[in-house]
């Protein structure tokens, strides 16, 4: 399976006698897997199916599933909310009192938010494991739309991926190249320097000695041989199955390390160039990594 984003959207309708319902599942990039469930009231196994669902499909990522029910006018019955009437009364009464405002009139209080309920309380047990199970399978069809949605994004972002890997190691190869200079540029400054301080007691092997010292602080052959295998194992993550988010985000902290010491090591303004470089494209691949699972 190639590698798949954490962004997506998936949507699913359904229907089963007087019930109609719509299921729309959203994901954004997360460290971890989050799924928060809005559904219906009196289908509380909604969310269990939901969030076994998700587990089943996801590993990272913030997932939000909302499922909007409604039941065809005739099919069941309103109730008024005579206790929310009275809290309404209640709070109005000083105003009232003291002639600030009129009494409420009836169609006035019906209108407030909370008075008129649906009464959906005559499902028996059966007809909501039924219409809890129609409704699930909608969940799940949602939840694969958003699977097949982040997988879309995988797609996108695995030719940038592999393009900013094969970077990393070109530059990587390059810095090879311009690091076996190093030596003889520091021999070359070093003897330079010493016989301008110390003139004719700059003895040659005074010399070699100082510069084989030098050339040892400055050796990032250790450097170039990590960078080479981060390479390698970026490339073994973004062609392997499953989530890869998290081991390719530990390999570009590995990867900006080691050009950070690079960097610190280098005494030629070429192999400093080819270190920033370096640097740029790894935040670059640090950037994309962050969208994948």
């Amino acid at each position: 399976m190639p590698i798949s984003g954490m962004t997506g959207f998936g949507r699913a309708e359904g229907a089963l006698g007087a019930w109609t319902w719509a299921v729309e599942a959203r994901s954004v990039n997360g460290r971890n897997l989050e799924t928060r469930f809005r559904g219906p009231p009196g289908f509380d196994g909604l969310e269990r199916i939901t969030r076994e669902g998700a587990q089943a499909r996801f590993q990272r990522g913030n997932i939000t599933v909302g499922v909007q029910a409604k039941r065809s006018e005739g099919a069941g019955s309103v109730r008024i909310n005579h206790d929310q009437i009275a809290r309404y009364l209640a709070a109005g009464a000083v105003y009232v009192a003291d002639g600030r405002a009129a009494a409420p009139r009836l169609d006035g209080l019906l209108a407030l938010r909370g008075v008129i309920e649906a009464d959906d309380t005559g499902l028996d047990p059966e007809a909501v494991a039924e219409l809890e199970a129609a409704m699930g399978g909608s969940i799940s069809l949602a939840l694969d739309a958003l699977l097949t949605s982040r997988r879309g994004e995988g797609a996108s972002l695995a030719p940038v991926l592999n393009g900013q890997v094969t970077r990393i190691g070109e530059l990587t190869e390059q810095a090879g190249d311009v690091a076996g200079g190093q030596p003889a540029a520091l021999k070359a400054r070093y003897e330079a320097r010493l016989k301008e301080l110390a003139g004719e007691a700059a003895t040659p092997e005074r010399i070699l000695q100082e510069a084989a010292a030098m050339a040892i602080k400055a050796d990032v052959r250790e450097e170039l041989d990590r960078l080479a295998g981060h390479v390698a194992a970026a490339r073994e993550h973004l062609a392997a199955d499953g989530a890869v988010g998290r081991k390719l985000d530990f390999l570009t902290q590995e990867f900006m390390r080691e050009a950070n010491t690079l960097c610190s090591k280098s005494t030629l303004p070429a192999l400093t160039t080819l270190g920033l470089d370096l640097k740029a494209t790894i935040e670059q691949f640090r950037e994309q990594v962050q969208n994948v699972e």
